[in-house]
């Protein structure tokens, strides 16, 4: 059962799987108001760490940077990290994706998945931190090019730890909107600026891509003892 701060509730009725294609699954995650697609890609035993990733505004399932989520999630299954990409029932309704994000949460761990973390960019930056907030068994939250709005729980994330990632020429969210999340958020918590890159991380694509797996792989391998 997912949960929001308005104590709305989100069932996860049942899940079909439309296709397989390179190892990725389709997954449409029914529930009792909607359905949301996504994409699974499985990786390592039973019990393994995992990645959820969200879109914007418009929602999505491939992320900033020229397909982010799955460039980086075929990465990550190298280091027996599965990821969920997640297309929002209904995109830039937060309360909604806030949900969704939640039942994406409960289904890993219905599969076996029990240390979790999300990713989200611009909107779904303050999804991710709104869900992290909310949910103890996330272990983790990256959000990039956030905006503020909706991040009023920040603190509730600690002591799980926070990335925050910015570029310092993002012509739609300024990267002050990271800079007062970073204030407002407790330890543990890091903030990466990135110099002349705009809001869709484009120009420091390669950068971004290398801290991020780096983030990811050493702190999931840390909370499931590995380091």
């Amino acid at each position: 059962m997912a949960t929001s701060k308005k104590e709305s509730y989100l069932h996860l009725i049942s899940t079909e799987q439309l296709n397989t294609s390179q190892g990725v699954a389709e997954l449409l995650l029914h529930t009792d108001n909607g359905s949301i697609n996504t994409r699974y890609h499985a990786a390592g035993a039973n019990g393994s760490p995992a990645v959820i990733w969200v879109g914007g505004a418009g929602g999505g399932l491939d992320g900033p940077a020229g397909g982010m989520y799955p460039r980086l999630a075929q990465k990550l299954t190298q280091n027996n990290i599965a990821s969920l990409r997640l297309h929002y029932r209904f995109p830039n309704h937060l309360p909604e994706c806030v949900l969704d994000t939640q039942l994406g949460v409960e289904y890993l761990r219905s599969i076996g998945h029990s240390l979790i973390a999300l990713v989200g960019h611009s909107f779904g930056g303050a999804v991710v931190i709104s869900a992290g907030a909310q949910n103890e068994h996330v272990t983790g939250v990256v959000a990039m090019s956030s905006q503020t709005y909706g991040t009023e729980g920040i603190r509730r994330l600690s002591p799980r730890p926070l990335l925050l990632m910015h570029g310092t020429a993002d012509e739609v969210l300024p990267d002050a909107c990271s800079r007062d999340l970073y204030a407002r958020a407790l330890e543990p918590k890091e903030l990466k600026l990135y110099p002349k890159c705009r809001h869709g991380l484009d120009l420091c694509r390669d950068q971004v891509d290398h801290d991020l797996l780096l983030w990811l792989v050493f702190t999931l391998a840390i909370q499931a003892g590995e380091i």
